[in-house]
């Protein structure tokens, strides 16, 4: 799975967990919680989602790395592959 397709899969669970913001057009740096006020529990439902769909283990100490559509799609490619993100 190649970075785009992270980011797109990132979207699509982000928008399943919060379908008020499938209408918006989220810049891929937008910190999600503070901009679109993500709240704690749709991010935790997000980051489950991720999880169930990609995979990877995301440790809570590892939410942080998670503010944005890019950093997420960053994040999640280097524990894809294995690297430490």
């Amino acid at each position: 799975m190649n970075r785009d397709e992270i980011k797109a899969a990132a979207l699509k669970e982000l928008t399943n967990v919060a379908p008020d913001l499938a209408d918006e057009a989220i810049p891929p740096d937008a910190d999600l919680r503070d901009e679109y006020d993500l709240d704690s529990m749709d991010f935790l439902n997000w980051v489950a989602a991720l999880h169930h769909r990609l995979g990877a283990e995301i440790p809570e100490l590892d939410y942080p790395k998670l503010r944005s559509l890019d950093a997420a799609a960053d994040y999640l490619e280097a524990k894809l592959v294995g690297a430490d993100p």
